[in-house]
């Protein structure tokens, strides 16, 4: 560790109250700090010292009437904050993008990655007041597990074979092996909820999390407070958080320049130059996995049809959608879901590029006339409709009829996403290819938006998943993962064409750590439990 890294590393731990002014001091002048500058140096720590109070107010970009308390139905911003309030999960990204330890203390993984032992973190209580067991968090993962469940987190736990408590432990044991498996335990829907004979209430909204909930109205807001019995030292700030659902970019953005929010997700990239101009608001902008996608359903017609799906996407001017729709923000997308951000992102593979006469050529080979419907609302994100018609208008360059479809914000992901044909969507990405791929692009998994089984293809790609999820060689697994990508990017029902950066407005009054996460929008969604007022 370098001096500069040390010192970094012992101004963290003063700001957050793991060391005091003096043993920061004495560190210092051992690392060679004249004793005036160490003074100062520890002052401007304190300064940033996290202050507790208030009541944070975020207006989230999603929400929905249809939107539930129970974990296995989360599937957008708000409900992942809503989680987020209220529980924790076994491991989670930190601040910095890195894999940490949560509701387990530690964690261990057999030398063939087939048995992972996850200590439990001791005398961590829930809401109700239960002290969390081994059991709980059997029971917790099985809620998402069986035939009956339509946990949205199945895919992600199919390779399970068995759940067992072992004294403080929880041991899993994989039918194949899984060497990225503690990232898979920090994702937001494996939330540690007590049990009672083997069985959690999904719907209590009980947790271990920083925040107890005292209002919940599903596509309006959510309201908390404080749980003094948090076991985080150094998080959840606020006495109180308050989680508005402004779908409208336009209202939620006036909410924060008037004052109404805090902060606010998933700035408008048009209005980004105004809202920073305002003196009292921040612009804060973070690279990471997030990317907009229209998926083609190959379980409803013609989207079966390799030509047509090949067809759309040559039909599509990928850097203008940047250019236009997220005004630099972002990067050009090819038609798979591992960006730059994620490992083992494969950089050789050939961008698609718009070509007219190779799309022409695929649509007369697939056969199809007539209007082809492409569904989109703002409510998937900022320009949506926008870019849908942008997408239209390419394609009939290339005699390709698509006839935009405007739905409606409320219940939009739960009466069209997953639903319908052709649509507007986003992902926020995943830390990894292996999680991203489990969690959208696998046969098993609920939330298969594409309906990718059964071709060819899929099939190879599913065994490919199996066999790179196992190999513990570094080069081996990268091969097959290019090859997954080629194959997603080929036969896939994905249209992908940009990759968005997380933009949010934040209020000055507002605190937060140098390092802000990006594998989720707002701090990893965790703004409310890792941001403070100055």
């Amino acid at each position: 560790m370098t001096k500069d890294e040390y010192l970094k590393k012992q101004q963290a731990w003063l700001t957050a109250g793991a060391i005091d002014r003096r043993r920061f001091v004495m560190g210092a002048l051992a690392a060679g700090i004249a004793l005036p500058a160490a003074l100062t140096m520890a002052d401007r720590a304190l300064a940033q010292a996290p202050k507790k109070g208030g009541r944070f107010r975020l207006g989230m970009a999603h929400g929905s009437t249809t939107d539930s308390l129970d974990p296995a139905t989360y599937e957008n911003g708000f409900t992942t904050g809503l989680g987020f309030h209220f529980g924790n999960t076994l491991t989670e990204i930190d601040n910095n993008g890195k894999l940490a330890a949560d509701l387990a203390e530690s964690y261990e993984v057999s030398d063939d990655a087939k048995t992972w032992v996850f200590k439990l973190r001791q005398g961590v209580t829930f809401h109700n007041g239960k002290t969390m067991t081994a059991d709980d968090v059997v029971a917790s993962f099985n809620h998402h597990r069986g035939e009956a469940t339509k946990s949205a987190a199945k895919g992600l736990l199919a390779g399970v074979k068995d759940i067992r408590a072992d004294g403080g432990n929880v041991v899993f044991e994989l039918t194949d092996a899984n060497a990225d498996f503690a990232y898979i335990a920090s994702d937001y829907h494996l939330l540690i909820m007590p049990s009672q004979d083997g069985k959690i209430d999904a719907l209590s909204g009980i947790g271990t999390g920083g925040y107890i909930i005292e209002t919940f109205e599903p596509g309006v807001r959510l309201i908390a407070k404080r749980n003094p019995n948090y076991y985080k030292e150094g998080r959840a700030h606020f006495d109180e958080s308050e989680m508005l659902a402004i779908t409208d970019v336009t209202a939620r953005q006036n909410a924060l320049m008037n004052g109404d929010v805090d902060a606010i997700s998933r700035v408008d990239p048009k209005t980004v130059a105004l809202l920073g101009r305002n003196p009292n608001i921040s612009i804060m902008e973070r690279t990471g996995t997030l990317h907009y996608n229209f998926p083609m359903r190959l379980d409803v017609a013609p989207f079966d049809n390799y030509d047509l799906r090949m067809a759309i996407k040559l039909a599509v001017k990928r850097q203008e959608l940047v250019d236009k729709i997220l005004l630099g923000h972002g990067a050009v997308g090819n038609d798979h879901p591992i960006s730059p951000a994620t490992s083992f992102y494969a950089s050789d593979i050939p961008q698609r590029e718009f070509d007219p006469e190779k799309a022409a050529e695929h649509y007369k080979k697939s056969g199809h006339s007539g209007p082809i419907q492409l569904s989109a609302s703002d409510a998937a994100f900022a320009g949506a409709v926008d870019a849908a018609q942008l997408i239209a208008a390419s394609a009939k360059e290339c005699g390709i009829d698509v006839e935009v479809v405007r739905e409606p914000s409320d219940g939009y992901w739960s009466n069209v996403w997953n639903k319908k044909g052709w649509c507007a969507s986003y992902w926020g990405g995943r830390p990894t290819s292996d999680w991203m791929y489990a969690s959208a692009y696998v046969e098993s998994s609920e939330w298969n938006d594409t309906a990718w089984r059964g071709t060819e293809a899929a099939n190879k790609f599913n065994q490919l998943v199996v066999a790179a999820r196992a190999e513990t060689d570094e080069k081996k697994r990268a091969e097959m993962y290019r090859e997954t990508q080629m194959l997603v990017n080929d036969d896939g029902g994905a249209l992908i064409p940009m990759f968005a950066n997380h933009i949010a407005g934040v209020s000055k009054k507002v605190a937060h750590d140098e390092a802000v996460a990006a594998n989720w929008e707002m701090d990893g969604v965790k703004a409310h439990e890792r941001w403070w007022f100055a």
